[in-house]
């Protein structure tokens, strides 16, 4: 597996007004996010990172929810994602709008979430698609400095692997914002080819049988010895007329 630890990270936005198009990014993940905070039950939600404590979550049935960052506005609780001052499986769902983005070692933000997740916890991952024409700025010299190119954009099928390895079990997954610069973001363009929105959200649960069941292997080569009955009878046969004298 390609290692996603790195020692350069750019500029990191303490809001959505501090990249390109950022507040259409914020409505419309706000408007994606409804249906899948519905489904969401439990008593504790964490909402990680300055980028997901903007977003709305009123309709998720989870009523105590806490903002967890580093900096920025409404922040109830000051820590680093990397170290959470949760005790382990203490919490029901965890938000990570955008905090792999700009993350030093997003494998270790997941483990850190994975050790404050209950068993079957939720885990909500959003984030930039680099196959889009958001990605494609990368690619320009200069502009992948600025935010919000600066971040780091991981494939879904990337995400998949991490949460694969972690035995999450992906519920649903979905991209939008075809156009970064229209607020409706290329609606009907959405509708039709999602796999180049800008946008993704990929919807888990944490679980704690192995998702795929692996049968036993036997060693080729190795054959299990099993006595005779016939010879086992007769050595009892010998043995008892020896012990009697014959």
């Amino acid at each position: 597996m390609k290692p996603a630890k790195t020692r350069q990270i750019g500029t990191i936005p303490c809001s959505w007004s501090d990249m390109l198009w950022g507040e259409y990014y914020r409505d419309t993940l706000s408007v994606h996010l409804k249906p899948c905070l519905a489904k969401l039950y439990g008593f504790h939600l964490l909402k990680i990172g300055p980028l997901s404590t903007e977003l709305e979550t009123d309709d998720c049935p989870i009523s105590h929810q806490v903002n967890v960052a580093l900096q920025g506005d409404n922040i109830q609780v000051q820590a680093d994602p990397l170290h959470l001052p949760f005790e382990s499986k203490s919490v029901d769902a965890c938000l990570l709008a955008h905090t792999l983005a700009w993350s030093h070692d997003p494998h270790r933000i997941l483990r850190e979430v994975d050790r404050v997740l209950i068993d079957d916890g939720w885990l909500i991952l959003t984030g930039f698609n680099p196959i889009s024409m958001l990605g494609l700025g990368k690619l320009l010299p200069g502009l992948h400095r600025r935010i919000p190119w600066n971040s780091r954009m991981f494939s879904q099928m990337r995400l998949l692997d991490w949460l694969g390895l972690l035995n999450y079990e992906l519920v649903q997954r979905c991209g939008f914002q075809v156009l970064p610069w229209s607020q409706q973001g290329g609606k009907i363009i959405s509708t039709h080819l999602p796999a180049l929105g800008c946008l993704t959200i990929l919807v888990a649960r944490k679980r704690t049988l192995p998702l795929k069941l692996n049968p036993a292997r036997k060693t080729p080569g190795k054959t299990q010895l099993r006595p005779v009955i016939g010879a086992t009878r007769q050595y009892c046969q010998s043995d008892s007329d020896q012990a009697s004298g014959r």
